[in-house]
């Protein structure tokens, strides 16, 4: 089968295409056709290995394995013999931020792992990017203890993950400012935002509100430019360490004082998470916005748009 492979650490330019064996799945796995995955901030994560820490997992020197990609949209084409979960011909989508290998024709998953069915009604297409950027959103969101009428700013509304925050939010019956560019203004405000600041014409610390949470979802800020903007109680939380990896130092601080001014939850990512996307989906509280679409054979191309930190919501890799 064809895969999307890379053998050293570094940019876009170490993926290529190769044949590779197809995978045989254990007695609890699924063998997934893979339809669409996407090309995402983790995949580029574990491929630039920019965190040392991350190698400990992935490989010192050079990756212990060649295939990656966490996030898929697939028809399951053969189970194992102890799977009862699902069947052959169901159509999936699902997120793996550690084990998964989607960029290729076939990949095998965990039934008990992070994989749901896709909602009667829904495409392939629309469902392959509702796992990775919305999971992390989810954690964020419920790790800072979010509830019904509270006020929470958005930054980098408009990314896979700022995205998927603003609709979980609006579904919980919370009050959201986004803050994006000014290309995504009508985007952000077609997705549910109650005030949408375009931090390209304004500082979008230059506001009477006062917020429970700012949620950066693409690390850009820190709680210092955003502490005159929270509430007494607010609180600060990034996707990212921050500048000398400040982030998770004031959350252990700041735990430690008990005003949890800062916090950083680290990411658990369980079939309950996907399974409450599932559920947005299927009521139409959520939709992943999708930038563009590449053949697998164009998978570096696209790798090097998500590194440029330019896109829209996500970037899907058609495979089959």
């Amino acid at each position: 089968m064809k895969a999307a492979v890379y053998t050293k650490y570094g940019p876009s330019s170490v993926l290529s295409i190769a044949e590779v064996a197809k995978p045989v799945p254990t007695s609890t796995e699924l063998l997934i056709k893979v339809h669409y995955a996407t090309v995402n901030r983790t995949d580029a994560g574990f491929r630039r290995a920019n965190y040392f820490i991350s190698r400990f997992f992935t490989g010192l020197v050079n990756p212990k394995r060649q295939l990656w990609g966490s996030e898929f949209a697939g028809e399951v084409v053969e189970v194992g013999a102890d799977v009862t979960e699902f069947k052959v011909g169901d159509k999936v989508f699902g997120f793996d931020d550690l084990k998964g290998t989607a960029h290729a024709e076939y990949m095998t998953f965990d039934q008990h792992g992070p994989i749901a069915t896709i909602p009667k009604g829904f495409t392939y297409k629309q469902l392959a990017a509702a796992g990775e950027g919305a999971t992390y959103a989810l954690n964020d969101i419920q790790g800072a203890g979010v509830t019904k009428g509270q006020n929470v700013m958005v930054y980098g509304a408009s990314g896979a993950i700022g995205s998927a925050a603003v609709q979980i939010l609006k579904d919980m019956g919370v009050r959201v400012t986004a803050v994006c560019g000014t290309k995504n203004v009508a985007l952000l405000k077609s997705l549910g935002a109650d005030e949408v600041i375009d931090y390209q014409t304004q500082d979008f610390t230059d506001t009477k509100q006062r917020f429970d949470l700012v949620f950066d979802s693409v690390g850009k800020t820190s709680y210092g430019a955003c502490k005159q903007i929270l509430k007494p109680t607010g609180k600060y939380c990034s996707t990212e360490l921050g500048f000398a990896g400040q982030n998770p130092l004031f959350a252990l601080w700041f735990a430690i004082t008990g005003s949890k001014k800062v916090i950083f939850p680290i990411p658990k990512i369980t079939k309950m998470h996907i399974m409450y996307m599932q559920n947005l989906v299927a009521k139409g509280a959520y939709l992943p916005v999708i930038d563009s679409v590449y053949p697998l054979e164009q998978i570096a191309k696209a790798a090097e748009y998500v590194d440029s930190g330019q896109k829209t919501g996500n970037v899907l890799i058609k495979i089959a």
